[in-house]
């Protein structure tokens, strides 16, 4: 594991809370330029190049710097991939983000094997005791037992594994208590050496939009899904279409086909779900999985080319790949092979167009044209 210093935190935390820069763009601005310092000088000339008439946002150091203060104040850290409190699952998706808040925890529980239980909101007392009696027993199987901290499934989920370890994955910032009737919850799973994560910034107060952004981060932490209780619009179906983009189980307890709440479920189980009645149904499916050992790190901070790559840009190749570009998502490759051009360059004018606000990055390498 590497520790970051602390001027490499201040400058990875300005480089990720900078306009238009994600987990993906960021993890390519360090490919190319081989520091997050490097990246966050090559920032302006980017965006200009790429079509912006205004002047990119980046978070002053003393920004930085206060909201590391502020989030250490609050009893948390500022974790980076390449530390030994990121979860270890997390690492293995596609742009998984850099930094994350962490408020309780340890090493030894973010190495353990992680299992996310997710359902509805206004489940039933059905519900409620089969999140409950999963998971106890993924706990008892040596689990850590990952959910959203909302009402219904995730709460029984978070109770049941109090003793066993738990993490709550909120999509507010790491001082915002939602729903704030969990907030002695909070403090219970913190107090029983379970942990509060998020990605989102200091006193960030969620949006409708960021709940996806939260499952995506439940669905990665863990080897796979379960999923107790979902309606056919539910939210909690996200999860489970992460989960499969992430190479993860889904699992699905059945419910009666009378109650609206069991729809999401019993259509997951006909479109392959595992049916799950108990935890030893999940232990069987990824006991197996455990000999093969998480990722232990992900290096950035290596030296990068990221000048050269920019003096192969020309006027005429970025407008090969803005005309290549379109409103439906195309693979990064199909742009490649499409334009002829190498891959570095093709790469770096997507990160001009980024951050630009021009493109929209989606899963599997693929990107689409905003304007």
């Amino acid at each position: 594991m590497v520790e970051l210093s602390d001027s490499q935190r201040v400058s990875w935390l300005r480089l990720i809370r900078s306009e238009n820069v994600g987990p993906a763009t960021f993890r390519s601005l360090i490919n190319h330029f081989g520091s997050a310092g490097a990246a966050l000088d090559a920032l302006p000339g980017l965006a200009r190049r790429g079509g912006s008439s205004g002047r990119i946002a980046i978070p002053s150091v003393t920004e930085a710097e206060t909201e590391i203060a502020r989030t250490i104040a609050h009893g948390a850290q500022l974790v980076a991939m390449s530390e030994p409190c990121y979860p270890a699952y997390l690492r293995e998706i596609a742009a998984p983000p850099p930094l994350v808040a962490v408020r309780g925890g340890s090493p030894e529980l973010f190495a353990r094997p992680t299992v996310a239980i997710v359902g509805s909101r206004n489940a039933s007392v059905v519900g409620h005791k089969m999140a409950e009696r999963i998971g106890r027993g993924l706990g008892e199987a040596g689990f850590v037992v990952v959910s959203g901290l909302a009402r219904g499934i995730d709460g029984a989920a978070h109770r049941a594994a109090l003793d066993s370890g738990t993490v709550a994955v909120i999509a507010g910032g790491i001082d915002h208590v939602y729903p704030e009737e969990h907030r002695p919850l909070i403090e219970e799973i913190v107090g029983r050496g379970g942990a509060i994560l998020t990605e989102m910034p200091f006193g960030w107060v969620p949006r409708a939009k960021d709940f996806p952004r939260r499952n995506r981060i439940v669905s990665g932490m863990s080897l796979g899904v379960v999923v107790v209780e979902a309606a056919a619009r539910s939210g909690t179906l996200h999860t489970a279409r992460f989960a499969l983009d992430q190479g993860r189980e889904v699992f699905a307890v059945p419910g009666s086909p009378l109650d609206p709440r069991a729809e999401g479920t019993n259509r997951l189980i006909r479109d392959g779900a595992t049916l799950t009645g108990s935890a030893a149904d999940v232990v069987a499916v990824l006991r197996p999985m455990l000999d093969r050992a998480a990722p232990l790190r992900l290096d950035f901070e290596e030296s990068g080319d990221g000048e050269a790559a920019l003096d192969a840009v020309s006027t005429e190749s970025r407008a090969l790949v803005i005309s290549a570009l379109g409103p439906a998502p195309v693979a990064v490759d199909d742009v490649i092979l499409h334009t002829g051009l190498k891959s570095s360059v093709v790469s770096v004018i997507l990160l001009e167009l980024d951050l630009a606000g021009r493109i929209e990055r989606h899963g599997n390498q693929l990107v689409s044209l905003l304007r």
